[in-house]
């Protein structure tokens, strides 16, 4: 039979896709908490499965000396601790932000797995940076591969926190709105990580000799600097208060003055 107006306008509404649509955030957090827990588990896998030694190598060729054998696989023990750690941070970040977030969207959502799939790259990328000789070719390729694939991973992050303020006032909290006590801090801690690992690409595009260096040292660095973000961005809030004080103050003695001119005029 012939459907009627109403039902087919009801189910074009049913099947349509709005982007601004609410989206369960208890189902995308714990989807995120269980992606985040396999991609950790796959790199101490490969650890275990690749990076141990064997007890006859260890009798033969390191003289029984079980701490030499286990120096010879130090890269790809740091490689292993840098990348967990570069996992664990971007979870801190992702779970920071959620916990201002109140209500997720489709795009959202969307974001937030693309975000998901590059972090489930973090396993291939430390294979590739621990596979290669050092300072060869592919070594450098396969850290420039890692810094793009740390890159993509966090600036989908950045871009949740971009979608939730253009809804601030149902999606976020009244203090990580814009202006709010949070927001600044929030804003740091999220740009932190795309800012350092693109800075990372191009440094070792340019300083190719360096570039394990370079990446290790990237990897060393942001957990401190995440200690320090929080104090770093309430100095400079201070500072940029003051600022903003000192020009007000200036600007209410030059009206003062010139309310002072205007009566002096008016008196003559």
């Amino acid at each position: 039979g012939q459907r009627s107006e109403e039902e087919e306008h009801h189910s074009i509404e049913t099947f349509s896709f709005y982007l601004s649509e609410p989206l369960s955030k208890e189902r995308v957090e714990a989807f995120s908490d269980g992606v985040y827990a396999i991609v950790a588990t796959l790199l101490i896998l490969d650890i275990c499965e690749d990076n141990v030694p064997d007890p006859r190598e260890v009798e033969e060729k390191f003289h029984g000396s079980l701490l030499e054998a286990l120096s010879e696989y130090g890269p790809n023990y740091l490689a292993y601790f840098g990348s967990f750690v570069t996992i664990g941070l971007l979870w801190f970040v992702h779970h920071s932000l959620f916990l201002y977030v109140t209500k997720a969207t489709r795009l959202m959502g969307l974001l937030n797995i693309l975000s998901l799939a590059f972090i489930g790259g973090l396993p291939l990328a430390y294979q590739l940076t621990s596979e290669f000789a050092e300072k060869s070719h592919n070594e450098i390729e396969a850290i420039q591969v890692s810094c793009v694939i740390t890159f993509f991973a966090s600036i989908f992050q950045f871009a949740i926190w971009t979608t939730a303020l253009l809804n601030e006032e149902e999606t976020l909290h009244a203090f990580a709105r814009y202006g709010g006590k949070e927001h600044a801090f929030m804003f740091a801690k999220l740009a932190l990580y795309p800012c350092v690992s693109l800075g990372a690409f191009f440094l070792t595009c340019l300083l190719s000799e360096f570039s394990t260096a370079i990446f290790h040292l990237m990897q060393i660095v942001i957990p401190f600097a995440f200690l320090a973000l929080r104090i770093f961005v309430r100095i400079s809030l201070t500072a940029i208060k003051s600022v903003m004080s000192l020009s007000r103050r200036k600007v209410v003695l030059l009206e003062e003055e010139e309310a002072c001119l205007s009566s002096n005029e008016t008196l003559s």
